[in-house]
């Protein structure tokens, strides 16, 4: 079953006078129990997808358009404000890159988790037995995700927390009404490996146990790899490539989805000692000196002169890609 269906959205900003476009015609299909990797460069446009699901982008500097954004069949942007937020309240969770400026600084952790609790699930009774009710599925779902001190997390503020367990508490928030689909925002940028590791087993599980849809936004190949099914590839407000991600791996079509494929780090036995990175060239364009075409043109390894203009998307069974001259094409 489709959740989330985007076809064609761009999205617009205006900047000196002129509209510049910052996303520009994204596909992006979620299935229901599905993990979807969501990849790119910093800057590519990651954050604003996830931002223009969600509602959170300002109507004044911002134009959004698509010929379809749907949830379970729905027009999500022919909803009023309120029905939008109540279906982000209900169905859809965000875990940010970033917790500690993604919760009030000012509230204790244990009242900020109970504010967001599904309320349905609360009985009906007296006051104190519902507020009794809220501590036992607060210290539930702490336990759930792995954070065995629940008293010292619920009683203390934000910047008395360490960065890994609040990631794990922002998981905890994302779980609490029950949703669909969790959209995870680069959730493991700057962690240690170990609680990077604790993580990503984490989503893996609420998703295998819960069948819950997760988005995984992310630039970290190697976390992505050990989790996700299928793989949307991004460069400046693009898609490039979609696919499922064992066959990207395998037989990527796109220049670019292969050149971060190879910038992963490699821990074959024959390595040499001190083997550089492999890393592309140049840097992602300004929006305001975007190339005609495809925007990849200018850093592309295997550009012509008919890439000036944009290339269509070709499908092949469940694999898309955006190119004129792509990987393993006889005629290049």
């Amino acid at each position: 079953m489709v959740l989330l269906d985007i076809k064609n959205l761009t999205l617009e900003i205006e900047l000196s006078g002129e509209w510049v476009k910052t996303l520009d015609k994204i596909n992006l299909v979620i299935h229901e129990g599905e993990i979807h990797a969501l990849v790119g460069e910093s800057g590519s446009g990651k954050s604003l997808i996830v931002k223009a699901i969600v509602g959170a982008l300002p109507n004044k500097r911002w134009r959004i358009t698509a010929d379809r954004m749907t949830w379970l069949g729905q027009d999500m942007l022919a909803m009023s404000a309120l029905s939008r937020r109540k279906l982000i309240r209900n169905d859809i969770s965000v875990i940010f890159q970033n917790p500690i400026g993604s919760l009030d600084p000012i509230l204790p952790l244990g009242k900020q988790l109970k504010e967001v609790l599904d309320i349905g699930k609360i009985r009906k009774s007296w006051f104190w037995k519902k507020k009794q009710q809220k501590h036992k599925m607060a210290v539930d779902l702490l336990h759930r995700v792995g954070i065995k001190n629940h008293e010292l997390c619920l009683s203390s503020f934000p910047h008395q927390i360490s960065n890994d367990v609040l990631q794990k508490f922002m998981i905890a928030m994302a779980l609490a009404s029950g949703p669909k689909l969790i959209i995870a925002d680069d959730p493991t940028r700057g962690m240690e490996v170990n609680a990077k590791t604790q993580i990503l087993k984490l989503l893996s599980r609420v998703n295998q146990v819960r069948n819950t849809s997760i988005l995984f936004v992310s630039h970290d190949l190697l976390a992505i790899s050990s989790m996700a099914h299928f793989m949307t590839v991004l460069y400046c407000g693009q898609t490039v490539e979609t696919g499922e991600l064992k066959k990207l791996r395998k037989r990527a079509f796109h220049p670019y989805t292969q050149a971060l494929l190879d910038s992963a780090p490699s821990f074959r036995k024959d390595l040499p000692p001190k083997s550089k990175l492999s890393s592309l060239p140049g840097t992602i364009p300004t929006l305001h000196h975007l190339p005609i075409g495809c925007r990849f043109g200018p850093r592309c390894p295997r550009a012509r002169k008919e890439c000036v203009t944009t290339p269509a998307v070709r499908k092949i069974h469940n694999h898309y890609y955006s190119c004129h001259f792509p990987l393993h094409w006889e005629g290049k």
